[in-house]
């Protein structure tokens, strides 16, 4: 499932880029996110709960960010298994300045399967698509704009 957009931001790319890399905020701004706990440099392991339609379940696994080119540019991996399946995923996120806030591209290409794959990828889209909304309304909001 490939997912792709932009969401404009009420900071600074620095600002941005600062918020993007603390796990805090990205724990707090993540649904489903339950543990995010730093292994290493730009490793962490992941507990993530998520259900879609009837299927839920508890993710582990680890979260990589590589290509780290600070301010600007990152790439991060996961992979993760739980009781519903598995899911495996790679995207990158951009920043670049626009007026007085901060255009963020970001790019997704995520795979599942087992239980969690059989609700459809129609279904699955749609799901991401929401978790992704709340995601960045989070941000929005924890940067100091409204969403």
């Amino acid at each position: 499932m490939k997912l792709e957009g932009t969401n404009t931001l009420p900071a600074s790319v620095d600002t941005v880029w600062k918020t993007i890399n603390d796990p805090d905020a990205l724990r707090s701004c993540t649904p489903g996110l339950k543990e995010l706990k730093a292994t290493g440099p730009d490793t962490y392991q992941a507990t993530l709960q998520i259900g879609i339609a009837a299927v839920k379940g508890t993710y582990a696994g680890t979260l990589s960010i590589t290509d780290k080119r600070a301010p600007t540019h990152y790439k991060i991996t996961l992979e993760g298994t739980g009781g519903a399946g598995f899911m495996k995923g790679e995207g990158s996120v951009d920043l670049e300045a626009q007026g007085n806030g901060t255009l963020l591209k970001w790019t997704g290409d995520l795979q599942v399967g087992g239980l969690i794959a059989g609700v459809g990828q129609r279904m699955l889209g749609g799901v991401g698509k929401m978790l992704i909304g709340q995601f960045f309304k989070c941000l929005e909001e924890r940067l100091g704009g409204s969403a």
